[in-house]
């Protein structure tokens, strides 16, 4: 057996695993970069529907402000009845 002949025996096996086992990256790094994808739509969808529960209850604070002040109003309009009956003034 040559060296030539030795040479090509081991390097070519080497070589193949080598091309086999970059291939074999590329496609896990290809599926982890799909699962990814899939996260981040998720991740989106989340978000949108965080989105929409914030406004909701911001709507929900507005309104029960609104509500709170025409109490107090309304409040404010008797105390001020009874004491013109009282003459508290």
């Amino acid at each position: 057996m040559t060296n030539t002949q030795l040479y090509l025996a081991i390097g070519v096996p080497i070589l193949t695993n080598a091309a086999m086992l970059g291939l074999l990256l590329a496609y896990i790094n290809a599926r982890f970069d799909a699962v990814n994808a899939r996260f981040d739509a998720v991740n989106a969808r989340f978000d949108a529907i965080n989105n929409g529960i914030n406004a909701r209850f911001e709507h929900q604070d507005q309104l029960f402000t609104e509500k709170l002040r025409r109490v107090e109003e309304v409040l404010d309009a008797h105390l001020r009845l009874i004491e013109d009956k009282l003459n508290i003034r």
